[in-house]
């Protein structure tokens, strides 16, 4: 049997631990067959980001209806979208597609590197959130977005108010960057899941937000309800984080492998 179709579009990590390259380990590791619409080349390593080479808008738009009008897809992600041009590009090709759509916001790498100039940021707000199905910003994607900084756990509420006002379905906003257990808070305004896991001690955690976005994609294209996909790809994060190996001299990535049960060396 086939297996569900899921399509990522986002920018390449030559390093391999975030971006596409995470995005497809993902879905395969899924069980998914992962599909990809490239929108930006970077060169980047353990240490940071050295440089990023946008692709056209002709170039994305024929990678995009050359999978969509043949393939098919059940599920599509989006991440790193730096210029307002591929914004809307991309907001206008997911509304006319019959998918959920995961909306990850990339703003800045692990490493602090920004991806998406600031130019693009309203474009973001009006045209990309209000067709994605579920939103997956981390706390500074929040404050960049809406001006909300979140201090605690209490503050997560107010957050989730704030991106849900420019039109996602759903928004899960992630609170790994706060103290104590990593805790995310998913909600469509109304119906709310707080979703806990304890606080891991490994630093090897580039890649997370790619790969949960990207789990939350695999779980819609089995047709999974957002809670039970969500809730999935949490499930999944957290093993991928404990299982993170060093990688280079900085931050090493999340073992995107981890639940097929590898061997190690």
């Amino acid at each position: 049997m086939r297996p569900p179709l899921v399509l990522t579009v986002a920018g390449s990590d030559s390093g391999g631990g975030a971006g596409i390259q995470a995005d497809l380990k993902t879905m395969l590791a899924l069980g998914t067959h992962g599909m990809s619409v490239l929108t930006a080349v970077t060169a980047q390593n353990s240490r940071g980001v050295l440089g990023a080479w946008e692709l056209p808008v002709d170039a994305v738009r024929a990678q995009y209806r050359g999978v969509v009008d043949d393939i098919g897809v059940q599920a599509v992600k989006t991440g790193m979208l730096s210029s307002a041009e591929l914004v809307e590009t991309v907001a206008e090709l997911l509304a006319g597609t019959d998918a959920p759509a995961v909306v990850d916001p990339v703003g800045v790498s692990k490493h602090g590197d920004a991806l998406l100039a600031a130019s693009a940021l309203d474009s973001v707000r009006t045209r990309l959130l209000p067709v994605a199905t579920v939103a997956t910003p981390n706390l500074d994607e929040v404050a960049q977005l809406t001006g909300v900084r979140v201090e605690s756990e209490s503050d997560l509420r107010r957050a989730a108010d704030a991106v849900l006002a420019y039109g996602p379905r759903w928004v899960l906003i992630k609170g790994g960057h706060l103290a104590g257990d990593a805790v995310d808070l998913l909600t469509d305004g109304t119906e709310e899941h707080w979703l806990r896991a304890p606080r891991l001690d490994n630093r090897h955690t580039h890649g997370t937000g790619c790969t949960l976005a990207s789990a939350v994609a695999c779980g819609l294209a089995k047709g999974r309800s957002v809670p039970e996909a969500v809730t999935a790809a949490k499930d999944y994060v957290t093993g991928a984080i404990a299982a993170g190996f060093p990688l280079g001299d900085g931050i090493g990535p999340v073992d995107h492998g981890w639940a097929l049960g590898r061997d190690t060396p």
